[in-house]
């Protein structure tokens, strides 16, 4: 099979790339602040956890990637020196006696169109607490599989150090029939990833301190076409909100038996139905 391994120009740092205010992975993510479901718009996945605290910290709500219906997928790098293959299969990598700070990664594959990717493999390895890797046995090995919503979660530590380069965890992600994406994922803040000739900021992690662990989220988007997830809800007949209007600022409609204020001015369309488009509408 394909191993896209090709690694790609990085620019030192932490700044990402300017990417659109508004999308529909953006959108999508956003619906998870209006509902506690796991799936919404006819199906459509609700993502990446981080959205709520961000937006009450009053954050800029910037998914990486970054996913609009055909921009760039996750970008590659090299595979390195200590991959194996035939790693178990599990989601968490902590066995009995592991030490270091814990750490959770969590989030979801998307193909190009945005539609999320169910049985994508994802094998994960990373060096332990010390910056070493076990080249012996799996220690801090592991594959898994992405659920029907294409979600993923992996239970391990941050991984220590060693010379030449910053904290990564490295990746192997394979849709069904499709050729392998190899990265690596990098945690913001690292004084090394300024130096690391192989850091992309692209491949960022946004992660959180809870208790006395980390918790972080990462979605990936593969070179894999598809459909997007639906966005045309049932129709509703007390609705005022029309599809294809110009709203500004401060507008007010109905919509599901609930009256709605507009925050951004913006046209209107399937998909940016209120409850659905946080960052457009506000209950009032």
């Amino acid at each position: 099979m394909t191993d896209e391994t090709t690694p790609r120009p990085s620019a030192p740092g932490d700044e990402r790339r300017d990417r659109p205010a508004l999308s529909r992975k953006n959108l999508l993510k956003g619906a998870l602040l209006a509902a506690p479901v796991p799936l919404l718009l006819g199906g459509a996945p609700a993502l990446a956890r981080t959205l709520r605290p961000a937006a009450e910290r009053g954050e800029r709500l910037a998914p990486t990637p970054y996913c609009d219906d055909g921009d760039d997928p996750t970008p590659p790098q090299m595979e390195g020196p200590y991959f194996k293959p035939n790693s178990p299969r599990r989601t968490s990598l902590v066995e009995p006696g592991t030490r270091g700070t814990p750490l959770t990664v969590g989030g979801y594959v998307f193909g190009r169109s945005c539609a999320p990717l169910a049985n994508v493999l994802l094998d994960f390895w990373q060096a332990d607490e010390n910056g070493a890797y076990d080249n012996v046995g799996h220690r801090f090995r592991g594959h898994q599989y992405t659920d029907a919503r294409g979600a993923f979660e992996l239970t391990t530590i941050v991984p220590g150090l060693y010379p030449g380069r910053t904290r990564h965890i490295h990746v192997k992600a394979q849709a069904p029939g499709r050729p392998v994406l190899t990265t690596q994922l990098y945690f913001p803040g690292e004084p090394r990833n300024a130096t690391d000739a192989i850091f992309d900021p692209a491949l960022l992690m946004t992660v959180r301190t809870v208790g006395s662990g980390k918790e972080a989220d990462f979605d990936f988007v593969l070179d894999v076409p598809g459909t997007p997830p639906p966005t045309t809800p049932p129709p509703d007949p007390g609705a005022t909100w029309r599809a294809g209007t110009d709203y500004r600022p401060g507008d007010r409609v109905a919509y599901g038996g609930a009256p709605y204020t507009c925050l951004q001015g913006h046209r209107s369309q399937a998909g940016w139905e209120p409850p659905n488009a946080p960052a457009l509408w506000r209950r009032s």
